[in-house]
């Protein structure tokens, strides 16, 4: 299993991190994936989505054999994976939660997920990305 680190300065105002992400490291929105946070009948999802896409709750709650879907506040999102909203890493969170990765992670030989923080990036085989957070895959995307 390998990785990368990649490093960029964030303006501190900024939001849309995934796509300041991709412009700053000069790499294709489609592999860049961000983490989202969604409320799924009141448990907590991870999903792995890329930032050039925008995640279908339809889709994630289906995923997970629930009803219905809602992103998650940011305060419980940072409190459940002990990361700051623009640098919510899938990996290492305060515990581990339900994740699913978009299937068009597969398209690539590497992606990138967020480090934990704003302004790194971890690039590394999305079959290691799904291996580590024991997630299941769907196409999430619309």
């Amino acid at each position: 299993m390998s990785f990368a680190e990649h490093s960029y300065a964030v303006q501190s105002a900024a939001s849309s991190y995934g796509e300041r992400a991709a412009v700053a490291l000069g790499v294709d929105p489609r592999r860049i994936f961000k983490t989202l946070l969604v409320a799924t009948d009141g448990t907590l999802v991870v999903a792995v989505v890329p930032v050039a896409g925008q995640l279908s709750l339809k889709a994630l709650a289906a995923t997970v054999g629930g009803k219905r879907a809602e992103m998650a506040e940011p305060a419980a999102a940072e409190r459940a994976t002990g990361y700051v909203v623009g640098g919510i890493s899938p990996l290492g969170q305060r515990r581990r939660l339900p994740t699913v990765v978009d299937a068009s992670a597969a398209d690539h030989p590497t992606i990138y997920v967020s480090g934990g923080r704003r302004g790194l990036q971890v690039e590394l085989d999305p079959a290691d990305l799904i291996a580590l957070t024991d997630a299941r895959v769907a196409a999430l995307t619309r």
